[in-house]
C-alpha cells in the first residue's frame, strides 16, 4: 500500500532521522531504517496516513504563507511590547466570535492556530463555522474581523 502520502512520511522521517543522528555508521542507518518502517507500519495499521495527516497539496504555498505569518507575528510582538510599556490603560480586552470562511478542517485549524500564534490574540474555541477569539485590544479584533488572515489561509487552501 505505497501511495504518495506513505512515501512523503517515509522521506520526512528519514530526513529527521539523518539530521538528528549525525552519525552515519551502517548499524545506525540500519536501525534508523527499521524504526522508520516500524512507524510507517503502525501508521498504516492505525489508518492515519491520508491527505489530512500529510497535506501535500499545501506544500507549494506553505513557504509564502509562513513568511506572511512571521511578518504578522513580528508586528504583533512589537504591538504587545508597546502596550506593555504604555500600561494597563492601553489595553482594551475583548472577546468576539468570527465566522470561519475556510471550507476544509485543516484550513480551519491553520486559521485558528495562526490567530493563537499571533501575540495578543487567542483562538479560544472553534464550533460549527465560527471561532471564539480573545484579543488584548479592540484594534486587533477589528483587524481580524477585516479578514486579512482568513484570506491568506484561503489562498493557502486553493
Amino acid at each position: 500500500m505505497m501511495n504518495k502520502h506513505t512515501v512523503s512520511l517515509f522521506l520526512i522521517l528519514a530526513v529527521v532521522w539523518l539530521l538528528n543522528s549525525g552519525l552515519y555508521t551502517p548499524l545506525l542507518l540500519t536501525l534508523g531504517l527499521v524504526s522508520i518502517f516500524f512507524v510507517i507500519w503502525l501508521s498504516v495499521r492505525m489508518g492515519i496516513i491520508d491527505d489530512e495527516s500529510q497535506p501535500l497539496h499545501l506544500s507549494r504555498k506553505l513557504p509564502a504563507y509562513y513568511l506572511w505569518l512571521i511578518k504578522k507575528i513580528i508586528q504583533s510582538n512589537i504591538d504587545v511590547v508597546v502596550l506593555v510599556w504604555r500600561g494597563n490603560d492601553a489595553i482594551s480586552p475583548c472577546i468576539a466570535t468570527i465566522p470561519l470562511e475556510q471550507t476544509s478542517e485543516i484550513g480551519k485549524v491553520i486559521y485558528a492556530n495562526s490567530i493563537t500564534l499571533t501575540p495578543g490574540t487567542v483562538a479560544m474555541n472553534m464550533e460549527d463555522n465560527s471561532v471564539l477569539i480573545h484579543s488584548l485590544t479592540i484594534r486587533s479584533m477589528e483587524e481580524l474581523q477585516q479578514g486579512e488572515m482568513a484570506r491568506e489561509v484561503n489562498r493557502l487552501e486553493i
